[in-house]
């Protein structure tokens, strides 16, 4: 039944299927995933294509962040989307969800913001809205995206369904990184806004319905 809601309630993750031409030049780029160094990024593809890709490969997991310039990752005092404490470096093999922490200022945020990219019938889902108050601060910053060996993650599953969260209890040095800009977001027409003291129930509940309002498309694009 949860799935079920899921999957009304929110986007599915995008369907990619890659040309040859395509996966030619992303192996290509590939191989200059090397010791945390900038990805030139120059190939006619929406970026969120490539690092799709490349976490297809199965070999990477993504973290979004304002910083262009983390040289090593700490684990830090966190909590996991259960509610847990942990002590951890999170990212996520979902590029789209962590590409959402790299483009949204939090030194703009004023009260709450609501994201997610949950597995729920074997498919991903996604879902971001940010409060009223945070969204006339007109939030968004260009971030960058790190590339992390997968193999020093763990996933924090629990249940049949859960969010696409991986964690580290180490010190973690990046392989890669990519710049980002509001642009590059798959969903950036699919960014909701709740009111600020509006229960997080009822977000999910409206999240799909308000990104599909025309008047709310208005409002947006006058921010």
């Amino acid at each position: 039944m949860i799935s079920f809601l899921i999957s009304i309630l929110l986007y599915p993750s995008p369907r990619i299927e890659f040309s040859e031409e395509e996966i030619a030049q992303f192996e290509k780029l590939a191989l200059s995933i090397n010791d945390g160094r900038l990805i030139n990024y120059q190939l006619p593809y929406q970026k969120f294509r490539f690092l799709s890709y490349l976490s297809m490969k199965g070999n990477y997991v993504f973290h979004g962040s304002n910083n262009h310039s983390i040289e090593c990752f700490e684990p830090r005092e966190q909590t996991l989307y259960n509610g847990e404490m942990t002590k951890a470096i999170f990212a996520s093999s979902d590029p789209v969800w962590s590409m959402f922490f790299a483009v949204f200022n939090r030194n703009k945020l004023v009260g709450s913001f609501r994201n997610g990219c949950i597995l729920g019938r074997r498919k991903k889902y996604h879902f971001y809205s940010i409060n009223e108050s945070t969204m006339k601060n007109k939030p968004w910053t260009n971030g960058m995206i790190y590339i992390l060996p997968k193999d020093k993650f763990s996933t924090s599953i629990q249940g049949k369904v859960h969010f696409d969260e991986w964690v580290c209890k180490e010190l973690v040095v990046p392989i890669g990184k990519v710049n980002v800009s509001l642009e590059d977001f798959y969903y950036r027409n699919q960014i909701a806004t709740h009111k600020d003291n509006e229960s997080l129930l009822k977000t999910w509940m409206l999240y799909k319905a308000r990104t599909m309002l025309p008047n709310w498309k208005r409002a947006r694009n006058s921010i």
